[in-house]
């Protein structure tokens, strides 16, 4: 038995490659992919060669990239992180044959999972296993945005995921799969009021279609919209929080300008290109703003025992069960034959294709 694998071999290079499966050992199961979602975020950035990973090494002990890599860039041989699979057989007690689950494993048609070392997400059978792709990583990275949202005002008091939009004004910079379903996250937990910014008229017509409002940039400034709309006190107008999940830095500058005074920007964005676009001498400065980073590689300080990645998994999925034939209907775009992955990626990169989320089945 042989598994195919999705690898970058350098810049506008994507191949198929084939590899010798493994059987399970002990502590280990074995996983045959039903469905594989692809982020056109960070994985178009290794196809495009933009990713910081390729020109520098990550200092985990210091926090800073450094420069220059001990290692070859390329190839890149697991790209990916929205999987589901079938367990078809299994050498530890932990993971029963049959079962489904999401995981993080990258484009493969088969994968070799350690029951310590490799997350996987069993799912619930009440689930539709398409929209498993997003319960081990992409539904959490929205979900911790929500939760950094909660921190801003409760710190280490947050007990619902919904502490920090629930009866408040949220807007979301953005139109792809992360600013949607941090949209629809706000909504379900209660925001009173949430828009989704954009300029993109076929995505806002998906934010549109799971029924949230938009505004177009082009159109008018959205900061003068929201903030004649959303008045709190006299010379306090504008969004209690924003979600920046659009990785250009105009878009981050933007955001910055629908906030009220004194409030936060949540950044759920990648910016591969810098962001020199953005003017902290100006809203953010006379407004008294606040930025933070959302990235799925921690919680906000002081909540990670009550706040682990299980649990914002688990939110994952009580989204899904809510707004789950909406999400497939409109924000699944396409779904691809897995022969059909290097092409696909290689026009994506190229801006030759246009998608909102493809998922790849073998």
């Amino acid at each position: 038995m042989r598994d195919r694998v999705v690898v970058v071999a350098g810049p506008g290079r994507v191949e198929l490659v084939e590899q010798d499966a493994v059987a399970p050992r002990p502590g280990t199961f074995r996983v045959e992919t039903l469905y594989s979602g692809v982020s056109t975020g960070t994985e178009l950035s290794y196809v495009k060669g933009t990713n910081p990973y390729l020109t520098g090494t990550w200092d985990a002990d210091l926090g800073l990239f450094r420069p220059g890599r001990a290692d070859p860039a390329y190839p890149v041989t697991r790209l990916g992180y929205m999987q589901v699979g079938r367990v078809v057989a299994s050498a530890t007690p932990a993971v029963a044959v049959g079962t489904v689950g999401a995981l993080t494993c990258g484009h493969r048609t088969g994968y070799l999972a350690d029951a310590v070392a490799d997350r996987f997400v069993p799912l619930p059978a009440d689930l539709d296993p398409l929209l498993g792709v997003y319960v081990a990583h992409l539904g959490p990275i929205c979900a911790n945005g929500l939760l950094h949202a909660a921190a801003d005002l409760y710190g280490v008091g947050v007990r619902t995921l919904g502490d920090g939009v629930r009866g408040r004004r949220v807007a979301v910079v953005g139109a792809g799969v992360v600013a949607l379903l941090t949209a629809l996250f706000a909504r379900h937990h209660g925001a009173t009021s949430v828009v989704v910014v954009d300029p993109t008229p076929g995505r806002r017509a998906v934010a549109e279609a799971l029924g949230l409002q938009t505004l177009d940039p082009d159109a008018a400034d959205p900061a003068v919209v929201l903030k004649s709309r959303w008045a709190h006190h006299p010379g306090d107008r504008g969004a209690d929080v924003v979600f920046q999940c659009r990785g250009q830095d105009w878009a981050l500058q933007l955001a910055l300008r629908l906030l009220r005074p004194q409030g936060t920007v949540v950044d759920l964005a990648f910016y591969q290109g810098g962001a020199e676009r953005v003017r902290l001498g100006e809203e953010f400065h006379h407004n008294g703003l606040s930025l933070r980073c959302a990235q799925i590689g921690r919680v906000p300080r002081g909540l990670a025992p009550t706040w682990d990645r299980d649990r914002l998994s688990a939110e994952t999925v009580d989204l899904l069960r809510a707004h789950g034939d909406l999400i497939r209907a409109h924000l699944v775009s396409a779904v691809v034959p897995f022969a059909q992955a290097p092409a696909l990626l290689t026009d994506l990169a190229q801006r030759r294709r246009q998608e909102l989320q493809v998922i790849l089945t073998p």
